[in-house]
């Protein structure tokens, strides 16, 4: 019996965990008032700033301008540096003149030092200075008295910093009760400063040293270090992002509640529509109205807190109406405070002026997503747990005899030798290599568990190697720091240390991890890391990285966890294969390591739509590799919602089953034939489309563009899309709107774009763009519309798995615009390794429509790349009746081709081109 192994406290814990009927303990976890530098910062309200630039300081290089501001309260003088960066962007850094130890700047997140652009000095008086930012008239204006930032473009302010007062910067000090006189009298003026409370706060005020929450202390041997700033978007209603909340897509004010909270926590059955922190942490937020998009990164890595407001939040549409009567001149404004408890101001504006502007800039920064294997994309079955390899061979079997592809099975914990990672049950998992080789034997492939609690045992390799090298997180006296997760007591590795991430890479490796082959990847859940029993179930504040405090870093580790474990599969294959690793845990710059999941939802209508606009914010900051436990993790889900989980899972990018230890069973075809079948069709839905999905991914891997993205990203200037977050689109071209509701008979999807045309995917029914459009629904239908003038392509033929469908051929729906005008994309290669960019071995060809001939034109001439692929099918919708429809290829051979005409619904198919997928060719209609 496992529990019988473990200590008390954790059987305690588990039986509460594995509790089926609990929700989030909400007394848990922290609120601003609990969190002492929270409390101590929003008590300091809009006003006069105590900030004030002194000229005199200010010197200007070719890469930068440094300015020093000074604290009239206290005489603390802080270092203003401000870069102007390539591609309309603008980095704002304040830390401390002189601290008294150097405070934490975040490592490893931006890809590069961000290449600069001379500033120009356009005038200055004691009020303050003007600096060119090159284009577009844009101006940086500095305000001496107050302190006070403002971005113009012309005459019009883009974007305010300070203009609320609300800079506060806790400066380092030593405490009084055990201060040492200082060497030397120069020090004496510093020492003197550095002992003044900060702002807000008196000297005694509970939490600057110390702070308990339930029954966990909170040492702070550097005292008060928090940070804060605030930002004024003139003319903005609509901000999105800094994920990861469960919560609408557009950010809801904070005014009389908590700010969103930005802290990695394993948070047991979250709740929904509430600024709560959950597993990962990315501080960008992105503003948009119908004139502009632009970004806000907060670099900071310690715990942070996000305030809103808007001065228009609130207004009934009677106010609202009457402001217009009366001739209203009020701006709508919003405003955002970022308050982190530790470090320094690190902030990037992106200043677009378009949302695909403002996604390169991010991805300049911070990189853009891992290029997935082609298989990632496919299906995946989960659950905690499969029982045995039998167990595996069972399901596996199941998938083929009930005609319903997949591509991965994956195991959790219970796989391992009682909770060693990198091990596997001798009982349950004798033989792993033969279980992977039947996987490999039908093309397919598992995820195995690694989370990175490490068990505290003498005859565990792992744990005996990880302590020798001395490479365990550290608590504040010195030791190793430990704490109670699935293994019992646990250590947890140092993930900062670069040493550490280089060890945990080689372990991948097949002489070290016994029992793996090509053919298995990783899950790295837990990280966080969850701690059971520290405080809010994660590591104390205290505990030591190197020299830096866990409070200084605690958003970096599950980013460093990720990293490390896909360089251990890159290395593994000597460079040559992509990896795929999960993550729950993630930050800023974890798009380039692999993909991420919602955590641990559960079984009811909500969760199921709170996955979209959950994904949908991932997306719109770098990470588009996401997706929700179809089914939900907790609880069990009536057959209606499971069915209805799958058919929005099949359009959301990550895909993948996922079930809790104590819920009964929910294979695909457990839930009778009517509901298998509704399942099988909606996972073939998603490997016929695999083609469009993986080119996709190409471009969020070479753009940084968003695979799964909301409607204002396309239709920038119609507002009726700005706070939609039922239906999305993938790419440009595909409109999904999921069916959520618990027995509905129909929806209402908003059709954008007009003078566009929407086709119906599975009618062909042709609609008219700029509508609300009522779409009757049954429990077969899933409402997806593919946009006039877009090719997409497909595979017809679905098999057992992605891998099996490799050389099958592509069908091209070509969806006519009013104009009878279509374009689109082919991209090919060979799914797995790095060749693609490593040798430039792919195909990328420019499929377009115009004047009634159809072709295939090469992107990319310098690349090489064979495939036996064909083109099998052409569907054109909104076509008219041709007499003839002739093939033409490059060696001057031209052929006609056999066609039908569907007068009803105005659907042209071209039956057998024949024709390879990478060459060139045309199809003229006359």
């Amino acid at each position: 019996m496992v529990l019988a192994r473990m200590g008390p406290l954790l059987v305690l814990w588990l039986a509460v965990f594995l509790s089926g009927t609990w929700a989030v303990d909400r007394g848990n976890f922290k609120t601003c008032d609990q969190c002492a530098f929270c409390k101590r910062q929003r008590a300091l309200k809009p006003g006069q700033s105590l900030y004030r630039a002194l000229l005199e300081t200010l010197e200007l290089t070719n890469t930068k301008l440094t300015l020093q501001l000074i604290n009239d309260n206290n005489k603390v003088r802080l270092l203003l540096e401000l870069y102007r960066l390539q591609g309309n962007m603008t980095r704002v850094k304040i830390n401390e003149l002189k601290p008294l130890k150097p405070r934490f700047e975040v490592p490893d997140v931006l890809i590069n030092d961000p290449p600069t652009e001379p500033l120009s000095l356009l005038s200055q008086d004691e009020n303050g200075v003007v600096l060119s930012l090159g284009a577009d008239s844009q101006r940086l204006i500095v305000s001496a008295k107050p302190f006070r930032l403002d971005i113009m473009e012309g005459r019009e302010v883009l974007l305010s910093l300070n203009s609320r007062g609300l800079l506060a910067f806790e400066h380092l000090r030593i405490r009084k009760d055990t201060q040492v006189d200082p060497e030397g009298a120069e020090k004496k003026e510093e020492t003197d400063a550095a002992n003044e409370p900060a702002e807000g706060e008196t000297a005694k005020e509970d939490g600057m040293w110390e702070e308990t929450f339930k029954s966990h202390t909170d040492n702070k041997p550097n005292g008060p270090s928090s940070i804060s700033l605030d930002f004024s978007l003139p003319g903005v209603e609509h901000v999105y992002g800094i994920p990861e909340h469960a919560d609408s897509l557009k950010l809801k004010t904070t005014d009389g509640g908590d700010p969103y909270r930005l802290f990695n926590l394993d948070v047991f059955q979250y709740e929904l529509f509430n600024p709560m922190a959950l597993y990962g942490a990315i501080p960008v937020m992105l503003s948009h109205s119908a004139q502009r998009t632009m970004g806000i990164f907060w670099l900071n890595a310690a715990e942070t807190w996000v305030d809103i407001s808007s001065n228009t939040a609130g207004k009934t549409v009677l106010g609202q109406m009457l402001d217009y009567v009366q001739g209203s001149s009020e701006t709508p404004q919003t405003d955002v405070r970022w308050i982190s408890e530790s470090g320094i101001i690190d902030v990037f504006i992106m200043l677009g002026p378009t949302p695909t502007d403002v996604f390169s800039q991010y991805a300049s920064l911070t990189g853009t997503q891992a290029f997935p294997p082609l298989s990632a994309l496919a299906y995946h079955q989960c659950r905690w747990n499969y029982n045995d390899q039998e167990d595996v061979a069972a399901v596996d079997q199941g998938f083929d005899e009930h005609d319903i592809p997949y591509d991965f099975i994956w195991l959790d914990i219970e796989h391992t030798d009682g909770k060693r990672y990198f091990t596997w049950d001798p009982h349950k998992f004798p033989q792993p290599k033969d279980m992977l080789q039947g996987l490999i034997d039908k093309r397919r492939k598992m995820v195995a568990i690694v989370d990175p609690h490490i068990k505290v045992d003498s005859s565990y390799k792992i744990h005996n190697e990880i302590r020798s090298k001395g490479f365990y997180v550290k608590n504040k006296d010195g030791g190793d720091y430990e704490g109670w997760c699935w293994p019992g007591n646990s250590g947890y590795p140092d993930f900062t240390n670069p040493e550490m991430r280089a060890w945990w890479a080689s372990m991948f490796a097949y002489d070290q991890y016994e029992g793996s082959m090509e053919n298995m990847y990783t899950w790295n859940d837990m990280n966080e890391p969850s701690v059971f029993n520290g405080p809010e179930v994660t590591m104390h504040k205290d505990a030591l990285h190197g020299t830096w405090e866990n409070r200084d870093l605690h958003n970096l580790y599950g980013l460093y966890v990720q990293m490390a474990t896909a360089e251990g599969l890159i290395e593994r294959s000597g460079g040559v294969e992509r990896p795929f690793v999960l993550t729950r845990a993630f930050f800023a710059g974890s798009q380039r390591y692999g993909a991420v999941w919602t955590g641990d939802n559960t079984a009811d209508w909500d969760h199921l739509k709170i996955s979209i606009p959950m994904c949908l914010s991932l997306g719109l900051v770098g990470v588009s590799f996401c997706g929700a436990d179809v089914g939900g993790f907790f609880k069990s889900p009536s057959t209606e919602l499971l069915v209805r989980w799958y058919q929005t899972g099949a359009y959301q990018p990550f895909f993948r089953a996922h079930a809790h230890l104590d819920t009964p069973r929910r294979e695909p075809w457990l839930f009778g034939p009517e509901n298998t079948a509704l399942i099988r069709e909606a996972v073939r839905q998603r490997y016929a489309l695999l083609p469009y999905w993986y080119q996709l991914f190409y471009h969020a891997h070479h753009s940084g563009q968003p695979v799964m993205r909301p409607l204002w990203v396309e239709y920038t200037q119609d507002t009726a899309t700005f706070s939609v977050d039922d239906q999305f689109l993938l790419g440009r071209d595909l409109l999904v709107h999921p069916v959520t509701e618990e027995g509905a008979k129909g929806v209402t999807a908003y059709l954008p774009g007009k003078g566009e045309v929407w086709f119906d995917v599975h009618t062909f029914q042709k609609h008219n763009g700029a509508q609300n459009l009522y779409i009757p629904v049954t429990i077969s239908s899933i409402p997806v519309f593919q946009r006039g003038g877009s090719i997409i392509p497909r595979k017809a033929r679905v098999r057992r798995s992605s891998s099996c469908m490799e050389h099958d051929p592509y069908t091209l729906f070509v969806a006519l615009s009013p104009k009878r005008f279509a374009q689109g994309e082919l991209y090919i290669d060979d799914g797995h390794t790095f060749n693609f960019d490593k040798q430039k071995q792919f195909i990328h060809r420019r499929l377009s429509f115009a004047n009634n001939a159809l072709s295939s034109r090469n992107l990319a001439p310098g690349s090489q790349f064979i495939t036996p692929s064909w083109i099998e099918k052409i569907v054109i919708l909104g076509a008219s009746k041709p007499s003839k429809a002739t093939l033409k290829t490059p060696d001057g051979k031209e052929s006609l081709l056999e066609f039908e005409f569907d007068a009803s619904m105005s659907v042209l198919t071209l039956r057998k081109p024949g024709v390879n997928a990478g060459v060139d060719w045309t199809v003229v209609l006359q």
